[in-house]
Parts: C-alpha cells; structure tokens; sequence
C-alpha cells in the first residue's frame, strides 16, 4: 500500500517548481534532422546515477535475425530514459516508435495567445514535484532543467491564495487552512495503516476517519485543492494508502527514431516480438518495451497476440487513468488576482475550482493570461462539450467571482481533451483501494521474456509522476540490456499468477 504522493520519499518536505516554456527552452539546442524531439530532447542520465554498472557492450557481437534488437514502444519520457540507458551500455540497434510527430509524450508544448502576444504554454507536464530533500537526491527532473537553464518559478502553493464563491470575493482561508491539515492527518492516518498490515480503504473513509466531513461548498472546494487536484480524483475514487545530462540528439541518430507511426498490433512470443502499423508495415525486434499510456491500454486500442494473459489483464483494467485538463484564456489586459492561485467554491463540487495567474512576476508578466484546471469525471464531461460551451461556461464562473467587472470576451482560448485523445486516454494513473500490491507487480511484470513495460503506471514509488516514467524507463530498460547481453542471466519482472487480498500496498513489494 503507498501513502499519498505528497509523502513520498521524493517529495517529503521539498517545494513543487513550475516550469515554463520547457520544449521552447530546448527548441533551438538541437540540431536538425532531430529538432523534431522538442521537449524529450532535453532528457538524459547521469553517469554518477548508480543505475548502472556494465562495461561497454558490442551489439555487433551478437547477431539478431529481428530488425533491430529492441522496439520501444511510445516515445514519451519512459521511451527517452529507456533509450538513453540502452545507449549507455553499448546497445544502440533500438528503435523509438511514436504515433505522433514528435517525442515527448504528455509533455506537450504549444503556441498560445492571440497574434503577436503568444508564449509557450505547456499542455501536459509543467510541475516539478521535489527539489530537494535535506542532503538527499533531488528529483531527476528538476536536475535536468536546471541543467538546461529552463525558466523555473518555485510555487508559493500554501501562501498566495485569494478565495471566491459564486457570490463574489470570499474569505474562506481558514477553511482552506483547516482543509491543508486535514490533508497532512489523511497522509498520517495511511502510513499508520501499513506496518499493522490493515486492508486499504478509500480516502474519503479517511477523511471521516479523521474527522473530516465538508458540509458547505467552500469547504468542499478547499478538499478539492488539497486532494483532487493532486490526484486528478476523488476522495471516493483513491486508495488512502495510495491516495549527464545530454539532449537526446547527442545519443538519438535519425534512423532509431519513427514518427507517425501508429501501432495496431503487437505479436510476441518466447523468440521475440513482431509490430503492425496501421499502414500495414511491420518491425521486428528480440525485445519491445511498452510504454503507452496506461489509459491507451485499457481501451484496447492496440490488439495483443496473443491475448495478454488474465493476470495482465486484471492488473491493466485495476488501476485508473484519472484526467487533468488545463484550460487557458487570455484577454487584453489583467483584471484578476495578484496572488498565485484563486479557489472558486461552486455549489457543484469541482466546477472549475483551481486558478493560476500567468500575468505575474516570474511568469508571463503583461501576457493576460490566465488558467482554470478541472480533473476526473467533470474533467472528462468538460472534453465533451464544445470549445464555446466551455468557454462561456468559464467566462460565467469569472463572473461570478467579479460581478462588478466587465469580463470582456478572451482574445485566445483552448484546452486540450486528454481523456478521448486516443494517444493518451486520460492524463496520469491513479491508484484505487481494490488495486493491490500483487496488482501492482503484475502491471510491471514481463509477458514471455520479451515484451517488457514500462511508464508512470508501472513505478510503484511514483505513479502519475514525470519522474516516476523517467525511473522506470530505466530500470527496464537496464534489465532488458542484461537479457541480451546473457540470455541465462536475464533476470525478468515476475508475476502473480493469482492475486489475493493478503498485502498492503508496499509490504511485500521491492520498492526499487
């Protein structure tokens, strides 16, 4: 069982950083053919990092009848790490398949604001969640875009709110004070739970364990910054337990790496893995390392065979795929908060609740830009209404919370849909109570000895974290070039074949 992310080992006690313009910082350091990698360029590892520990390697002393040795399968940031870490030891016959036209995965830039006034606004990934604990390991993440000179702000996430309800202005902070405790005992409350070896719950059960009861709209609006926000879910929705540095051009030759190029089919057995394309092409490879979206797995958008097995399959379909979509508008000039964020309490619970100013010192000051983040199921209803409905649904709750101001139209809105994007389904994983550790182990575990996964999902410290992807990627990655190298010393992730209710999350796991 795991606590919640915000007690994490990386996370304890350190600031979350926001980054800007991550894939444009990046965008002119690369050379062509390979500018297309955008914001995955910047990826990379340490040499120092401890991960690992082979000398050199020769493909070309081992022959394969396959393509190439190993396919890997997304191009996101486990795809990067993955690669990397194969280069570093000496195995450079992979190849990186991507559906779309460049790398990075969730980690989407692009160009927003009306002409002349555009900056570049991050769709997906923009928080760095730990910098630093004491004397211990900063996050990897956090070291590579320092390493790049990205511009970082560090979030005054507790200490620059201004609070709203559909009324108007609302100071609530002591409510939302209350409700930043309670987030801290939930977190207590969870730990306690795993060395006495007690069945998880839901966080809401928690949050009544505790104490924790939001009666009125502005508390439950202070929940919802606390919690949903973090997990792109609900209370009733999340386990309590669960609730160097290279650009990849200088290790990336334009031949490893296929874009556009969407995978249909994926047939494996104990001598390898054969890939279809949706135009009918096929690769070949000794090994292919999934690394799709854990959301892209459960709606069978790309077809096994044969069928993974039932405890694959149970271990996909267990965990959730939560959304976090990010809504952004920009109007001619300023006329909101000056703090970092506003909480919107609706009657409705997680109507439009959490804003971020843009137009602020360390940002984009004078851009206009403003954004409102929505998560889990109204995150989902958002991404099927129209951009108008949306909009003018925004543009409602703005003026509500200034009902004496005119809120002019926005010269430039969007919001990308996560959720029924077909490439992604959803934003990050997310851990319920009926998911346990022996789910968890299954998620990760190897199908037959060659087709391996890997992603945000599969860390069992970091799930629905950039880092967690970033550690995975490598650590199958590492595996994976052992099995090449000696196939007798290839030393696979194991699976349960029958999952029982006996262990809390993370006592009988190797959290490595």
């Amino acid at each position: 069982m795991h606590l919640p992310k915000v007690a994490d080992a990386v996370a304890d006690d350190m600031s979350n950083t926001t980054m800007h313009s991550l894939s444009n910082a990046l965008w002119n350091t690369l050379a062509s053919p390979l500018r297309i990698l955008r914001f995955a360029a910047f990826l990379g590892v340490a040499h120092s990092s401890g991960f690992l520990s082979y000398s050199p390697f020769s493909p070309q002393s081992t022959a394969s009848a396959n393509d190439v040795r190993v396919l890997i399968l997304g191009g996101g940031m486990a795809g990067i790490t993955a690669a990397k870490a194969l280069h570093e030891q000496g195995i450079d016959d992979f190849k990186i398949v991507e559906a779309r036209g460049a790398l990075g995965g969730r980690m989407k830039v692009f160009k927003f604001g009306a002409p002349g006034r555009q900056y570049s606004m991050e769709a997906g990934a923009e928080w760095v969640h730990g910098t630093q604990t004491g004397d211990g390991p900063s996050n990897p993440i956090f070291d590579l875009a320092r390493k790049h000179n990205l511009t970082m702000h560090p979030s005054n996430y507790y200490g620059s709110m201004t609070t709203y309800d559909y009324t108007g202005p609302v100071d609530y902070l002591e409510t939302w004070n209350k409700a930043i405790r309670a987030y801290a005992n939930l977190t207590v409350t969870g730990g306690h739970r795993v060395p006495k070896g007690l069945v998880d719950t839901t966080s809401r059960n928690g949050y009544s364990m505790i104490g924790a009861k939001p009666q009125t709209h502005q508390e439950a609006a202070s929940e919802y910054y606390q919690f949903d926000w973090e997990y792109a879910q609900t209370p009733e929705q999340t386990s309590l337990i669960a609730s160097s540095w290279a650009e990849a051009a200088e290790f990336l030759a334009e031949e490893q790496v296929l874009l556009n190029a969407t995978v249909k089919t994926i047939k494996y057995s104990r001598d390898g893995v054969s890939v279809m394309f949706s135009d009918g092409t096929t690769l070949s490879a000794d090994y292919a390392l999934v690394t799709f979206s854990l959301g892209v797995l459960q709606n069978d958008d790309v077809r096994f065979e044969p069928v993974l097995p039932d405890w694959k399959m149970e271990a996909i379909h267990g965990m959730t795929m939560g959304t976090y979509t990010k809504i952004f508008l920009q109007f001619p000039k300023k006329f909101w908060f000056d703090t970092e964020y506003a909480l919107y309490a609706d009657e409705e619970r997680g109507r439009y609740p959490v804003w971020q100013s843009l137009d602020l010192e360390g940002f984009y000051p004078g851009s206009g830009i403003l954004f409102v983040t929505v998560t889990g199921d109204f995150a989902n209803r958002v991404e099927s209404f129209t951009d108008e409905r949306v909009k003018n649904e925004v543009l409602e709750v703005l003026r509500s919370m200034y009902p004496n101001t005119a809120i002019p139209e926005p010269d430039a809105f969007y919001f990308p849909r996560w959720h029924s994007d077909p490439l992604y389904r959803g934003s990050y994983s997310n851990w319920p109570a009926s998911f346990v550790s022996g789910h968890h182990t299954n998620l990760r575990a190897t199908v037959q000895d060659h087709l391996w996964f890997a992603g945000e999902a599969t860390s069992l410290k970091y799930f629905g974290y950039l880092h967690g992807a970033y550690f995975e990627g490598r650590k199958m990655a590492s595996h994976i070039a052992r099995c090449i190298r000696n196939a007798r010393q290839c030393d696979t992730m194991e699976h349960v074949d029958e999952v029982m209710n006996l262990g809390p999350y993370g006592t009988d796991l190797d959290w490595d």
